[in-house]
């Protein structure tokens, strides 16, 4: 068993280690706090951009543009996809990381032409592990997300280096639920789009020069949007698995200290006891000694 000084040890490192992640819950929970913050900001102006594409679809279904075309003539196989994955800079973070990386490795496996571009040190580290080709130029941490992010890879599709773009990201449902999951950002479905309640007024819109000149406007305004709220999205849910990972940590910690603590008592009351019975049994040996 172990003597007092060393549980006392113990116990001191735990309380340091408190101390810690006591700091990175505090932390993590003011940056949730600005993420969300930015995406109630900016939700409004891209959810708009969004209806107004669904009204132009509505009114001009025949509309061609390049963000729309599904390059039917390409085979499945063949496709060059791209996929951006969200990951975090460090761990501590729980299942966060896991989650994303285990989906995105599963989804580059099933093509031929994938490539990778990956937000976040610690997925950049994993799948360059992994041997994964990993676009070395698209090099950006998760702190404070960005529009400018988000355009680059509009750039790459605009300039047919890829066919299909996908992001992978975390989703937070709620304050304990966060999932993993993909979205096509390129090239958009007009299903999507013209999905509207039968009684939607279907009022008449003109257009100048031309729906395509409008359309080659705003839809990656609206791409960018869906990207820059997928990063800003991603950065919450990491803060909040990382509040709950530390949390977790510090109830551990407790425990470990109450049942140390108990521990502790037991060996001094223990040690006392000793010291107790040795000053009683040499009291009594030096009574004995007086009476010979």
């Amino acid at each position: 068993m172990a003597n007092t000084k060393e549980i006392q040890k113990r116990m001191k490192s735990i309380q340091d280690t408190m101390k810690i992640t006591n700091a990175m819950y505090m932390i993590s929970s003011s940056k949730l706090r600005v993420a969300k913050q930015k995406l109630e900001d900016t939700e409004p102006y891209f959810y708009s951009l969004q209806m107004a594409i669904s009204r132009f679809l509505r009114h001009i279904p025949d509309t061609e543009s390049r963000y729309f075309d599904q390059k039917t003539e390409i085979p499945d196989a063949e496709k060059r996809r791209g996929y951006i994955v969200i990951t975090a800079d460090k761990g501590l973070a729980g299942a966060y990381n896991h989650n994303v990386i285990k989906m995105a490795h599963e989804l580059f496996e099933q093509g031929n032409n994938n490539k990778l571009f990956v937000v976040g040190e610690l997925g950049r580290q994993y799948f360059a592990k992994e041997g994964l080709e990993v676009d070395t130029e698209f090099k950006y941490t998760v702190q404070n997300p960005s529009l400018h992010r988000a355009r680059v890879i509009m750039e790459l599709y605009d300039k047919g280096e890829l066919d299909e773009v996908y992001i992978v990201y975390t989703k937070m449902e709620n304050a304990f639920n966060m999932n993993a999951e993909k979205i096509q950002l390129l090239p958009l479905k007009k299903e999507d789009f013209m999905r509207a309640p039968i009684d939607t007024y279907q009022e008449e819109i003109k257009v100048e020069p031309s729906m395509e000149a409008i359309l080659e406007h705003v839809v990656p305004n609206c791409v960018t949007g869906i990207i820059y709220g997928s990063l800003v999205e991603s950065f919450a849910s990491e803060q909040n698995s990382r509040m709950m990972a530390m949390q977790t940590a510090t109830d551990s910690a407790k425990e470990m200290l109450q049942s140390l603590s108990i521990q502790y008592n037991r060996v001094r009351q223990a040690d006392i006891t000793q010291q107790i019975t040795e000053v009683i049994g040499g009291a009594k040996a030096q009574k004995n000694k007086k009476k010979k």
